[in-house]
């Protein structure tokens, strides 16, 4: 899960890592108040969409009076901000963060993710951060270092001091370095986080260490420990049928195919995908309703694929198992009474239990393809898409 700037920095100060002063606004004069309240005379006023590169984009900008601060606002907010992240679409802007100018003398990176292949933490940190990050990560590689945390140990003096150095830190700020790096691992780790990033970490021109910019990815597994920042999620960026899928504990992730797809197992759903594909067809979604599924979450799971409207068939794919084929059956029948549909739905059912469900799909007399086998099911596709 995702959240915004000013959330990771709310956060940020939980753990004593020094931000900006500043709030979020959701309108001009709430901005001018904001700023106002702040003081100085120059603030940063900074679109909040779950994506980077907003700098970019042209959603970050400078007003140097607290009339500029509410016309910036008022340009931002309601705003379609395309990033490189966004795609074409881009998002809508909805809030503002408005914050003191910061006098900045140097720039680095600072971030800790998931090194999934060696199963640990890593460090990651660099002296060129801002928006250019990854240009360099990609063309310069050499000048980002890392360091590997062994969980066991945490995070131990020598090696924040190892990172500091390589990262070109000066001598002065390692003290303060250090602490900073200590507490962002300790968030890391704390708040079962698999991202959390600083860009960039300023030197400022009275002689201190700042995060001006903050970036937190939780682990979506792991948010049953951490309620409390699940009332942080911002619906109102993600895809309304993926909002609802979670609501209903399915796998679902939407795509831009035609052919919908339901299957009991990730595994299961990858191979059903390349089945599709070899069709001629292509996914409009991933939707694996897990071996624990019930009538009602194969319902509701067959009611979200019809309604996207890019949908020109659907191929149900179930191996019976936890998840046994009547149960199956039994859903999809209360769906079929629910929603009207208007497009092929190819059927594959094996495993436990699969005379039962196929005889309640044809007792209900329902105008199902029902595919013998994945060899069938493959061809009963090709004809769909043709």
């Amino acid at each position: 899960m995702k959240i915004h700037e000013y959330q990771a920095k709310e956060i940020f100060s939980e753990f004593s890592i020094p931000v900006p002063r500043g709030s979020v606004a959701r309108d001009a004069e709430e901005a001018k108040k904001i700023a106002e309240e702040i003081g100085g005379g120059r603030w940063m006023i900074k679109a909040q969409i779950l994506a980077g590169g907003r700098g970019k984009g042209g959603g970050v900008r400078v007003a140097e009076t607290l009339e500029g601060v509410a016309q910036t606002a008022e340009e931002l907010l309601g705003m379609t901000l395309v990033t490189p992240q966004t795609g074409p679409q881009g998002k809508r802007v909805t809030k503002v963060l408005v914050e003191e100018g910061v006098a900045v003398k140097e720039e680095f990176y600072l971030g800790i993710a998931l090194d999934r292949a060696k199963q640990c933490p890593v460090l990651i940190a660099s002296s060129e951060g801002g928006m250019g990050i990854e240009d360099l990560a990609a063309n310069h590689p050499e000048r980002i270092v890392r360091e590997w945390i062994d969980v066991g140990l945490g995070l131990p003096g020598f090696q924040a001091r190892n990172l500091l150095f390589g990262m070109g830190i000066d001598a002065g700020f390692m003290r303060a370095g250090v602490g900073i790096l200590t507490k962002l691992y300790r968030l890391f780790e704390s708040s079962d986080c698999t991202l959390v990033e600083i860009n960039p970490l300023v030197v400022t021109e009275d002689k201190g260490l700042l995060a001006l910019d903050a970036k937190i990815e939780f682990d979506d597994n792991a948010l049953f420990r951490h309620k409390h920042f699940l009332e942080m999620e911002d619906t109102e960026e993600q895809d309304p049928l993926d909002v609802e899928a979670s609501r209903h504990r399915l796998n679902y992730i939407r795509m831009d195919g035609n052919l919908g797809i339901m299957v009991n197992g990730a595994g299961l759903a990858m191979a059903t995908m390349d089945l599709i594909k070899q069709a001629g067809a292509s996914p409009a979604n991933f939707l694996d309703v897990g071996g624990g599924a019930t009538t009602e979450m194969v319902t509701k799971g067959l009611e979200i694929i019809l309604q996207d409207k890019n949908v020109r068939g659907i191929l149900i794919n179930i191996f019976g198992g936890i998840l046994r084929c009547d149960v199956l059956a039994k859903g999809v029948v209360e769906a079929a009474s629910k929603v009207k549909i208007e497009v092929p739905v190819v059927v594959r059912l094996d495993g436990a239990n699969v005379e039962e469900g196929r005889h309640i799909l044809a007792e209900y007399d329902l105008d199902f393809i029902v595919a013998d086998s994945i060899a069938d099911a493959a061809e009963k596709v090709r004809a769909i898409a043709s």
